[in-house]
């Protein structure tokens, strides 16, 4: 059974679920998502034989929501899983993201690789910072219409999402999945300056097979305090990788696994195709080449929830 608590790290409070025994694995979610996006995994992963905790990151859910935007920067949200492994009475994890919670996942082995035993990424590869700060590279490539930038506006894309979360989610979950009619065809997520990005989005009229009206109810009532402490993680890029400077080069060197979804937009954002075919050779720490899932979209774990719990577990098992 899936059991909920707060707790104390860093000075804000975390909500979270976990289930199990055993060594810890720490899920973590991404954007526009809460703890609940993994709720598939608890008792495959539970039962075998691990400890699974899944927080709500700060900002989202019922965990806390800083006011402050520079309180959301990457060397934070690492901190968050460093101290939430020793919350709850751990050395050491296993650390799993998705979406915004792979490069969170990916810096924690990067930067704390006493603190992570393995590491696993969802849609988002392993981090290779660029030469450039991300959000003045896609303001100059896309003419500011790349979603980042739209995000990094400050209360823009809060007011949209907000004025109707629940048509905003349900917009946002189709478009991005594999179920929608152009994914995986290679566009990227522009927005329409003018109308908002919402309004170019289809409304399905039924939800896909895997997200029920329940996911979308658990979903919509994790935003009932807004959208802007989840968006101010957008509005961190450039500070973010000022701050990662010092690991210009540095490569992550615990034991790793990448999986994505071959209708994913994210991993055809612009040089990431070129990144995920060297991955390989640029990482010699990767357990196996990146796992690409036919037919799946950007919610990863949801969309193939099978495929990814039985890659985990054979990953976590030959970690551990």
């Amino acid at each position: 059974m899936v059991r909920h608590r707060m707790v104390d790290v860093n000075g804000i409070r975390l909500h979270l679920a976990e289930q199990g025994d055993g060594p810890l694995v720490v899920l973590l979610h991404g954007f526009p998502e809460s703890w609940h996006s993994w709720h598939r995994q608890f008792g495959p992963l539970a039962d075998a034989g691990f400890r699974v905790v899944a927080p709500d990151q700060r900002g989202y859910g019922r965990s806390d929501h800083p006011e402050d935007v520079g309180a959301y920067t990457i060397l934070h949200l690492v901190g968050d899983v460093v101290g939430l492994v020793r919350a709850l009475g751990e050395e050491r994890a296993y650390v799993v993201g998705h979406d915004w919670g792979a490069p969170v996942a990916w810096h924690t082995a990067l930067l704390r690789p006493d603190v992570v035993r393995g590491v696993a990424g969802l849609s988002v590869p392993p981090p290779f910072r660029g030469a450039r700060p991300p959000l003045a590279t896609m303001e100059e490539m896309f003419g500011g219409r790349f979603y980042w930038n739209y995000f990094a506006r400050p209360g823009v894309a809060d007011a949209e999402f907000g004025a109707d979360p629940r048509t905003a989610l349900r917009k946002f979950i189709f478009f991005a999945s594999g179920d929608a009619p152009d994914a995986g065809e290679g566009g990227q997520p522009l927005v329409d300056p003018e109308r908002g990005w919402l309004a170019t989005m289809p409304d399905p009229e039924v939800l896909p097979r895997w997200f029920t009206e329940e996911d979308l109810d658990a979903l919509t009532e994790s935003f009932s305090q807004g959208f802007t402490g989840a968006l101010n993680w957008y509005r961190n890029l450039d500070r973010n990788w000022e701050l990662t400077a010092p690991w210009q080069g540095a490569v992550v060197d615990r034991p790793a696994l990448y999986v994505y979804g071959d209708r994913d937009v994210v991993p055809a954002f612009p040089g990431t195709p070129e990144l995920i075919s060297q991955l390989p050779e640029l990482m010699p720490s990767l357990w196996r080449p990146p796992l690409e899932l036919a037919g799946c979209g950007h919610w990863t774990q949801q969309e193939r929830p099978e495929e990814v719990n039985a890659a985990l577990v054979e990953f976590l098992r030959a970690c551990d």
